[in-house]
């Protein structure tokens, strides 16, 4: 995978990257390297909760653009994240109830680029989506975005479901797309209300599901048993909007 313009490469600037401040999604280490300033680099990285990857010199050689990583090297976020309260403060501001999200495990840049425009123009208050094992905010999610990216926040959070935990004592409930659940149109979807779509693949995780007050499945009468996953969140986010203006 090349990272191409949001790739920093070699020990000093991805050192100084950290320490002015801007957003760094990953870091690739070279696996077993003790080299100071690459340790350095990892220490600024704890820090600032970026996820590390040790990877090998081959990895490492295949991302690199400038062939001169000196064994470490960084990926910044085309965008910067919110926080989940400046989210809440969001729907405060606009005399709402909140209105959020909930991504867990969304890998393709593009669906998460389309989920972002969606969020937007359905008034949605903001995109939660996990720290780890998740596509962040690349140069391909903004450009999918259509510029939503510039008006919706998007934080990051280290666990989805203790997440959800803490905003269910902010008064928000959950509902999560699964195939299996209730009919969405059967449902009261109204109030402070957490959205949850999960993976391309696996759908919700478990422990996420279990976190939920409902599930909601969209009525499908096609030969194929599935929705991509930003039309998923397009069509039940809708319903929410609908029964909002109610």
């Amino acid at each position: 995978m090349k990272y191409s313009e949001f790739t920093i490469e070699g020990r000093n600037a991805v050192i100084e990257a950290f320490r002015s401040g801007r957003t760094i999604d990953k870091l690739f280490v070279l696996d077993g390297c003790k080299d100071g300033p690459v340790m350095t680099a990892v220490r600024e990285a704890k820090k600032y909760g970026t996820v590390i990857n040790y990877v090998t010199r081959d990895r490492l050689d295949h991302m690199s653009e400038t062939g001169h990583h000196q064994g470490v090297i960084a990926v910044a976020a085309a965008y910067g994240y919110a926080g989940v309260q400046d989210i809440l403060d969001a729907a405060k501001a606009k005399g709402e109830p909140p209105f959020i999200f909930i991504l867990d495990g969304i890998e393709d840049p593009h669906n998460l680029g389309a989920i972002i425009r969606t969020a937007n123009l359905c008034g949605a208050h903001g995109v939660i989506i996990p720290k780890h094992r998740a596509v962040g905010l690349t140069a391909s999610v903004a450009r999918t975005s259509a510029g939503a990216i510039n008006y919706t926040p998007v934080a990051k959070a280290a666990n989805i479901g203790a997440t959800i935990d803490e905003l269910k004592k902010q008064g928000l409930w959950f509902v999560c797309a699964d195939m299996d659940g209730e009919i969405m149109y059967n449902l009261d979807l109204r109030g402070p209300i957490g959205l949850v779509i999960g993976n391309e693949g696996s759908g919700v995780s478990r422990l996420v599901k279990e976190k939920c007050d409902f599930s909601a499945s969209i009525p499908m009468k096609g030969d194929i048993d599935s929705l991509n996953a930003s039309v998923a969140a397009g069509v039940m986010a809708y319903e929410i909007v609908r029964q909002r203006m109610c």
